[in-house]
């Protein structure tokens, strides 16, 4: 449905070319039960004048049979048509509708809040631009909101918008809009949301809707409808890496063998050298065809047939890139992934892998996690469960030409589909690798042998022990960054020091300056910094120091890989619990604005999850203790553990 215009009378064609070039935005609804998801969209609708006459006519009639509304118009009805949506007041599968207001053409997707049908939500935000996440004033932030927020980020959605709903039966209270704003904003910090907006609403009244409500004049921001009209998606796409998927080879005559597809990313003109995957032959574009004709230039997401200037063979499953600009390629590869079916994943199991255009066999091999979507923590399972979160490590029987999700949401995911069933049982979305050499983590890499001790040395440990007068320990000091660690890590190095103890310190940011100069701030390099500086603590140790060891570490798994590597009888975790709040205001390096502007992909804290330790051995808080008081806590837990005397 298109908005009222007075060129349709005047200058039809005009008004349909003014049509055609509207930017289009994609926006899902989705939330927990009963928040309001088709009651707004009805009234977005309704207001905007986006009803024919007999749709209002109808939905006015249905609202006395089968309306929530007590008899009164109930927008809700022109999203749930199916028969078990009226009768229970529910949505159950996801619901399309298209309108265009003078600015922008629209496409809604009304998603269902219930917990089984998760899977139908994570189907319609996949190709949403923008989120409107619904929150009932009256009940706040709930499980349901953080799994579909959740979600959102998983999925790369970059706008969310926050509609606190009902704000009619709270009295439009001011208060409790900024308690559920930050309630919501302190689960978020662990998300990837960069932009995230709140509005007041009244779906049903439509307060805020369209247009401003005067029951919240302390509100003076945008309207849904004009930030939906407004909101900047133009970098959202991505321009720079062409990668198109063929998709079929158009054979009409002898004189024109094309080859069809969606551009998937980037930009393509005529003339530009291209390479076709896995064969790496070269052509130049010959030609560009659309259903309007031909073109010197397409980008995403057109849908083109591409001619070449020489005969190489290319078939469908194949990818076109830049010679220069490559994807990754790769047999196994690391995935968060979304279980859709009933019937619990069963690592091992080969499935299909439906990855752009090419479907591929392959297994699960191992889950390395599961997400617990209310609050973030990572914990290890054996399998998941319909609408469970995890992160997996994926086998193909064939490469496959992909970029990472966040670079790229056309070739960084895949669904996963039943063999037998041919039923789609999840969604995936391919991690960043490339810091990697492989896709095997070093971690699972077993030792070479004595179990990763070094060779025995010349001297005894009982010597060194009985040299120093010590037992060798390594202190690991974990929190967030500024929470204090290397500050007190180097007022425990100076009294052991001035005891006559043999120490030495390392800490996270010495070792990348050398030994892991190499390695990134993504999860995975972060837990090979670790791995990297566990071997040397190692080293230490059989020298027989005492090694204090500073890092953030936020993972509670890769904790425990290093007391394994050091040792476990002489391996002690110390927890820096200095709140996250106090840790920003000692930042003097500015690395929480930078991860809070985005510029730092993965920061514990903000854009990351930090596990704290499930039993560490001692917890200081340099927020209500000195440094002085930390370290002689940390000098007591040796002496109590006999390590000194």
């Amino acid at each position: 449905m298109s908005h009222q215009s007075d060129l349709i009378a005047t200058d039809i064609e005009a008004y349909l070319k003014q049509h055609e070039r509207k930017q289009l935005l994609r926006f899902i609804t989705c939330g927990s039960v009963d928040d309001g998801k088709s009651t707004l969209i009805g009234r977005l609708l309704y207001d905007s004048k986006m009803i024919y006459e007999d749709q209002l006519m109808q939905l006015e009639a249905d609202s006395k049979v089968v309306g929530t509304t007590g008899g009164k118009f109930d927008p809700a009805l022109l999203t749930d048509g199916l028969k078990a949506e009226r009768e229970q007041g529910i949505t159950i599968d996801v619901a399309y509708r298209y309108f265009s207001t003078a600015k922008r053409k629209f496409i809604i997707a009304d998603t269902p809040g219930h917990e089984q049908y998760t899977r139908n939500m994570a189907t319609g935000a996949s190709t949403a631009d923008l989120a409107v996440i619904l929150i009932d004033a009256r009940h706040g932030v709930l499980t349901q909101t953080r799994r579909h927020s959740f979600i959102v980020s998983l999925l790369g959605i970059r706008h969310v918008v926050v509609a606190v709903n009902k704000m009619d039966l709270v009295d439009f209270s001011e208060e409790r809009f900024n308690e559920i704003c930050d309630e919501y904003r302190s689960f978020a910090a662990r998300l990837d949301l960069p932009d995230l907006h709140f509005i007041p609403i009244s779906a049903l009244d439509g307060d805020n809707v369209v247009d401003r409500s005067e029951r919240s004049p302390w509100y003076t921001g945008s309207t849904l409808m004009n930030f939906l009209e407004s909101v900047y998606i133009g970098s959202d796409r991505n321009l720079k890496d062409f990668r198109m998927p063929v998709q079929y080879v158009n054979r009409p005559n002898l004189d024109f063998r094309g080859f069809c597809g969606t551009i998937a990313s980037g930009i393509i003109r005529k003339g530009e050298e291209i390479m076709v995957l896995p064969s790496r032959q070269r052509s130049k574009v010959k030609e560009i065809v659309t259903f309007d004709g031909a073109v010197d230039e397409a980008f995403t997401p057109l849908s083109v047939t591409v001619t070449l200037e020489d005969e190489i063979d290319a078939s469908r499953g194949d990818l076109m890139v830049r010679p220069g600009n490559l994807p990754q390629s790769r047999e196994r590869v690391e995935a968060m992934l979304v279980w859709m079916n009933p019937d619990a994943m069963v690592p091992g199991k080969t499935y299909l892998f439906k990855h752009t255009s090419q479907t591929i066999p392959g297994s699960i091999d191992t889950l390395k996690y599961r997400v617990d979507v209310n609050t973030l923590h990572r914990s290890p399972a054996p399998q998941l469960e319909l609408n469970e979160i995890g992160r997996v490590s994926i086998s193909l029987t064939a490469p496959i030409h992909f970029d990472a999700y966040r670079k790229n949401r056309n070739t960084g995911a895949f669904i996963v589909v039943d063999r037998i069933t041919n039923a789609t049982v999840a969604a995936g979305m391919i991690l960043d690798q490339s810091s990697d050499s492989g896709a095997r983590s070093v971690w699972d890499d077993e030792e070479s042998s004595n179990d990763g001790q070094i060779d025995v040395s010349a001297v005894s440990a009982e010597e060194r022990a009985a040299r120093f007068g010590q037992s060798p320990a390594t202190i690991l000091l974990t929190g967030l960054t500024a929470s204090g660690k290397t500050v007190i890590g180097h007022a425990v190095e100076r009294k052991l020091f001035e005891q006559g103890r043999a120490v030495a310190m390392i800490d996270g940011e010495s070792v990348r300056r050398g030994l892991s100069r190499d390695l990134g701030f993504s999860q995975e390099d972060r837990s090979e910094n670790l791995r990297r500086s566990g071997h040397l603590a190692h080293s230490l140790n059989d020298a027989g120091l005492i090694c204090i060891a500073s890092f953030v570490a936020p993972v509670e798994e890769v904790r425990q890989k290093v007391a394994k590597l050091v040792g476990t009888e002489r391996f002690l975790v110390v927890h820096v619990a200095t709140p996250v709040e106090v840790c920003r205001q000692r930042d003097t390096k500015g690395q929480y604005a930078k991860a809070d502007s985005g510029e730092y992909g993965s920061f514990p804290g903000v854009s990351a999850d930090y596990e704290p330790p499930v039993k560490p051995d001692l917890v200081v808080n340099a927020a209500e203790s000195s440094v002085d008081q930390c370290a002689d806590a940390i000098i007591e837990l040796l002496k109590e553990r006999t390590l000194i005397k």
